[in-house]
């Protein structure tokens, strides 16, 4: 993490999640929640993969570069989240839960 000529980190855990989360949301607009894992479906290897959610529930078409780009930054932001399974990210009240329950996009 930089620091400031002060030597305070130039981002404070205080309010740091919300700031960083805030990111994603203005590059994916009408996007409620987003779900971040490292199973994409086109890879052979542990890769990141996201899919978006509409207010409607439905998965949004977002290019692969949008959507690998909000997925590092949900994944910088959480680092200490246990990454083996997948969550979702509600960009409302910027929460991260675990979201293995259902695989979104692959039917289960």
């Amino acid at each position: 993490m930089l620091a400031m000529p002060s030597g305070t980190s130039a981002c404070p855990n205080a309010g740091r999640q919300r700031r960083l989360a805030v990111q994603p949301a203005d590059m994916i607009p009408g996007a409620v929640a987003i779900r971040v894992g490292f199973d994409d479906p086109k890879q052979k290897w542990p890769h990141p993969h996201a899919v978006v959610k509409d207010e409607a529930g439905k998965t949004m078409e977002v290019s692969r570069t949008t959507t690998s780009i909000a997925a590092r930054w949900i994944l910088r932001v959480w680092p200490e989240a246990d990454w083996t399974r997948p969550h979702a990210f509600h960009f409302a009240d910027t929460t991260l839960t675990r979201s293995d329950l259902t695989t979104v996009g692959r039917g289960r």
